[in-house]
C-alpha cells in the first residue's frame, strides 16, 4: 500500500513514520478524497490509538506521518512466540479494542485490524492505521490496483462479500480473529489461497480455541465465538463491549469440555460462489505468500513431530502417534521432499524446544504439528505446518471424521502440506498419497498400537505386545499387508536379541514377511523385513541385498533399510560403504539413538577406534544413560587398550543386556587381568542359560577373552546350529582374535558362508 520511512520532523524536532502512497493508489483515490479522510482519522486521540501527525501531496505523491514507536508490531512478536500467555493476549485485545471503542464513537470504522497494525511499545499496545482502508473502501477503481481492502485472514464474513455499509461490528470480528491467533498461534480460518480463507469466514464454524490451549478459561472461549460470529446480530454490540467481556474472563483454570464435536452447517452453493467470485477480483493480480519459499534445500523438507493426544483416554496416544507416523510414511513418497525420520522427529516429544532448534537439529525448513482427538467413532484431527525458520504458521486445519475415514484425513492433510510447500506431485494428482491399507478400523486400531509398543522397545515384554496386537491385526483383517510387516520386524527383533529362539521366532517372521510382499509387492517396510531374515538367519547374502536395495528403491527416505543394508556391507567384508551407508542412515535419522549407536559400531568393527570413541560421546550426550551405547563404548576402550575407562563403562550396563554387548562386563575383566570377576561374570551368563535362551555368541565372546579356545568353540557350534544371527559377526569381530588363527575358526567362518 505504500512505502514507509523512518524521517525526522523538522519543524517539531522529531522522528516519524512518513508513509507514502503507491503512485497507482494516489492517482486512483486523489488527493482531496484521502486527505479529508485522513483529516478524520488524525483527530482521533486514545493513550491506544496511534494518531495520524500530519499528511499531504507533493508532485502527484499522497503522504502521512504518523509517531514513531519503538518496540515491535503484534505480528513480530506472534513469529517469536507463536501463542501469547493468556494474561498478554487479554491486555493486547483490551487495548485495541478500547481504541476501536473511541474511534467507533466518532464515525471512524478500521477495517484493516490485523496483527501488523498493532503496535507494542514495552508491551503497550498502539493500534495503528486508522482511516486508510476507510479511503480505500469501495472504489472499483482501485481493483486495477491489485489491491484489497482488508486482510482475508481477519475479514469479517460481510466485509469479505463486499458490503459497503460496514459498521463497528465488522472491527471486533477482526479483533475477534487477532485474539483467537495470540491463544492458539494460528487465525481460527486458514487455506492454501485466499478464495479458500475467504469462503471459510463465510461458511465454516469457528474451531474450538480449547482443541489447541484445553487450559483456557470457558468464559474467554465464549467471548471470542461471540465477537467471531458469522451474523453481525449476533457480536458485541460495541468494542467496548468486547472489552468489557474481556476483563470479565480473567485467566482460570478451564472447565471440561463437553461433548466436543460439532457437526459442520449445510453449505450453500450461492453463498459460496459469490465469496469466491469476490476472491477472484480482489486477487486475481496479487501473489499469495502463503507457501514456502520453493528454492530447494530446506524449504523442501519437513519433520512430522509427534501429535498430541488430546482424547479423553490417555492411553489413545498410540493412535496419535499412529498418525503422526503414517502422514510420515506418506510424505515419503513426494518426489522432491525430504521427510525427518520418525525417531528423529519423536525425539522432541514433550521438550520445550523452539521450531527454529528443531529445524536445525533435523536440518528442515518446516514442521508439521497437530493434535488428535477422538470420542466414539469421531476423530478430529488439526494440523499445522511450521516455518521452522520463524516459527511463523504457514498452513492450517481442521478435520473431523468418523474413525474409519482416517486415511482420508491423512491424505488431505499430506496434499495441503505438499501444496503449501509447493512441491509437484508425481503421477496424477487424484491419486492417493495415502495407502488406504485396510478396509478395517478394527484393524487399523490395532495396527496401531502394535506400532507404538514396537517403537517402545526397551525390554521384551512391550516387544511381545507388540506382536500380539500385530496379530490381533491380521486375524482381523487377514489382508493387511502393513500389519505382516509389522509382526514379521517384532519377531525378528525378538529373535535377534535373544528373548526368543531364532528358529522359532525368525521362521514366524519370515512366514510374516513373504505374507507381507505376497499382498502388496511395492511395502519398502516388508522388502525390509525380508532382507532382515536373509541377512541375520538365512545367512543369504546375495537374497539380503536384493531385498534391502529394493527396499531403498521403493523409499529411499526409509532409514531403517539404509541402517541393514550397512550391517550387509560389513558381513561381507565392505566396511568403508557399510561406515558411508550407516552414515546415510544417521543423515536420514540424526537423532536416533540405535543409528547413532551403530554409526560407533561399524567404526568399531572397522578397527578405526578412536573414532568409535568419539561418536559413542556424541551418542551419549543424547542419552546418557543408553545402556547399548555405553557397552559398544567399552568394547571400543578395550580395542584401544584403555582398561580403566572400559571397565568404568561397563558400570552402566545392566546384566540384563540381551545383546553380546551384554557380556562387555564380563570380557572387560578377563582382558584387564581381573579373571576372578570375570568368571563370576560367566557364572551367572550360564544360569541364565539353564533358565531360558541365551544367545551362543554372548558365552563364547567371555570365554574367548578368557583364552578358553575349546569351550569357545563350544559355544560357537551351538550358535552355528541356532541360527544365531550374531554369527555372522564372526569375521569382523574384534574379541575372536584370540582364536582366529585356529583351524576351527576358518572351517566354522566358511559353514556360515562368509568365506567364497
Amino acid at each position: 500500500m505504500a512505502t514507509v520511512y523512518l524521517a525526522r520532523d523538522l519543524k517539531h524536532d522529531r522522528l516519524v513514520a512518513l508513509k507514502v502512497l503507491r503512485p497507482e493508489l494516489a492517482a486512483a483515490l486523489g488527493p482531496e478524497r484521502f486527505l479529508r479522510e485522513i483529516r478524520l482519522a488524525a483527530r482521533l486521540q486514545h493513550p491506544h490509538l496511534l494518531s495520524v501527525h500530519d499528511s499531504g501531496e507533493a508532485a502527484g505523491q499522497l503522504w502521512f506521518t504518523m509517531p514513531y514507536i519503538e518496540g515491535e508490531s503484534l505480528r513480530d512478536r506472534l513469529k517469536r512466540d507463536q501463542q501469547l500467555p493468556v494474561e498478554d493476549a487479554l491486555r493486547i485485545a483490551r487495548g485495541a479494542a478500547e481504541a476501536l471503542d473511541c474511534a467507533h464513537r466518532h464515525g471512524v470504522i478500521h477495517r484493516d485490524v490485523k496483527p501488523e497494525n498493532i503496535l507494542l511499545s514495552d508491551g503497550h499496545p498502539l493500534l495503528a492505521d486508522f482511516g486508510i482502508a476507510r479511503a480505500l473502501r469501495g472504489d472499483e477503481q482501485l481493483t486495477n490496483t491489485g489491491m484489497a481492502v482488508g486482510t482475508p485472514a481477519y475479514m469479517s464474513p460481510e466485509q469479505a462479500s463486499g458490503q459497503r455499509a460496514l459498521d463497528a461490528r465488522t472491527d471486533v470480528y477482526a479483533l475477534g480473529c487477532v485474539l483467537y491467533e495470540m491463544l492458539t498461534g494460528h487465525p481460527p480460518f486458514l487455506g492454501t489461497t485466499p478464495q479458500e480463507v475467504l469462503a471459510r469466514h463465510t461458511l465454516d464454524p469457528v474451531p474450538p480455541l480449547r482443541a489447541s490451549r484445553p487450559d483456557l478459561p470457558a468464559a474467554l472461549e465464549r467471548a471470542v465465538f461471540k465477537a467471531l460470529a458469522k451474523a453481525p446480530a449476533d457480536r458485541f454490540a460495541t468494542a467496548g463491549a468486547f472489552s468489557e467481556a474481556l476483563t470479565a474472563a480473567p485467566p482460570g483454570p478451564a472447565a471440561p469440555l463437553s461433548r466436543w464435536w460439532t457437526r459442520r452447517p449445510a453449505l450453500y452453493a450461492a453463498g459460496a460462489v459469490a465469496i469466491l467470485a469476490l476472491g477472484y477480483v480482489l486477487f486475481s493480480h496479487r501473489r499469495f505468500t502463503g507457501g514456502v519459499n520453493p528454492s530447494g534445500g530446506p524449504a523442501r523438507s519437513i519433520a512430522v513431530l509427534p501429535f498430541v493426544n488430546l482424547s479423553p483416554d490417555r492411553n489413545d496416544e498410540y493412535f496419535s502417534d499412529g498418525m503422526s507416523e503414517e502422514l510420515i510414511t506418506a510424505l515419503h513418497a513426494v518426489a522432491g521432499l525430504r521427510v525427518a525420520a520418525r525417531t528423529s522427529a519423536f525425539a522432541f516429544r514433550d521438550k520445550n524446544v523452539n521450531a527454529s532448534q528443531i529445524g536445525r537439529e533435523l536440518n528442515v525448513g518446516t514442521l508439521l504439528e497437530g493434535t488428535v482427538r477422538r470420542a466414539g467413532s469421531r476423530v478430529r484431527v488439526s494440523a499445522q505446518l511450521i516455518n521452522a525458520a520463524d516459527g511463523y504458521q504457514l498452513w492450517a486445519e481442521e478435520y473431523e471424521r468418523d474413525i474409519k475415514d482416517v486415511f482420508a484425513v491423512q491424505d488431505d492433510i499430506s496434499r495441503a502440506i505438499v501444496q503449501a510447500l509447493q512441491v509437484t506431485l508425481a503421477g496424477a494428482a487424484n491419486v492417493p498419497l495415502v495407502r488406504r491399507s485396510t478396509a478395517s478400523p478394527e484393524a487399523h486400531d490395532l495396527y496401531l498400537k502394535g506400532r507404538y509398543f514396537f517403537g517402545q522397545r526397551s525390554e521384551p515384554g512391550l516387544l511381545r505386545k507388540s506382536a500380539e496386537y500385530f496379530e490381533q491385526a491380521v486375524r482381523t483383517d487377514s489382508l493387511y499387508a502393513s500389519a505382516y510387516s509389522g509382526l514379521s520386524d517384532a519377531y525378528s527383533v525378538l529373535s535377534i536379541w535373544g528373548y526368543e529362539a531364532p528358529r522359532e521366532g525368525f521362521a514366524r517372521a519370515k512366514a510374516a514377511a513373504q505374507r507381507a510382499l505376497l499382498l502388496d509387492s511395492t511395502l519398502a517396510e516388508a522388502h525390509t523385513s525380508l532382507g532382515i531374515i536373509s541377512l541375520y538367519y538365512d545367512w543369504n547374502w546375495p537374497a539380503a541385498e536384493q531385498a534391502l536395495t529394493r527396499a531403498i528403491a521403493l523409499d529411499p527416505q526409509y532409514a531403517p533399510a539404509h541402517l541393514f543394508q550397512a550391517w550387509y556391507f560389513l558381513i561381507t567384508g565392505r566396511a568403508d560403504v557399510a561406515i558411508r551407508e550407516m552414515q546415510h542412515a544417521r543423515e536420514l535419522d540424526p537423532l536416533s539413538l540405535i543409528i547413532n549407536t551403530r554409526v560407533a559400531s561399524v567404526f568399531y568393527y572397522a578397527h578405526r577406534y578412536d573414532e568409535a570413541i568419539a561418536q559413542l560421546r556424541k551418542t551419549l550426550e543424547l542419552d546418557g544413560t543408553n545402556a547399548l551405547a555405553q557397552a559398544e563404548l567399552a568394547r571400543a576402550y578395550l580395542q584401544a587398550k584403555r582398561c580403566d575407562e572400559a571397565i568404568a563403562a561397563t558400570r552402566f550396563i545392566p546384566p540384563s543386556l540381551p545383546n553380546p554387548e551384554g557380556a562387555a562386563r564380563g570380557y572387560a575383566y578377563a582382558l584387564c587381568g581381573h579373571r576372578a570377576e570375570a568368571l563370576s561374570a560367566l557364572g551367572d551368563l550360564k544360569k541364565q542359560a539353564q533358565r531360558g535362551y541365551v544367545i551362543p555368541a554372548k558365552v563364547a565372546l567371555m570365554y574367548a577373552a578368557l583364552g578358553d579356545k575349546d569351550s569357545t568353540f563350544a559355544w560357537l557350534e551351538r550358535g552355528y546350529a541356532g541360527r544365531d544371527a550374531f554369527m555372522t559377526f564372526l569375521k569382523v569381530e574384534p574379541l575372536y582374535d584370540t582364536v582366529r588363527e585356529d583351524p576351527r575358526f576358518a572351517g566354522l567362518v566358511k559353514r556360515v558362508g562368509l568365506e567364497p
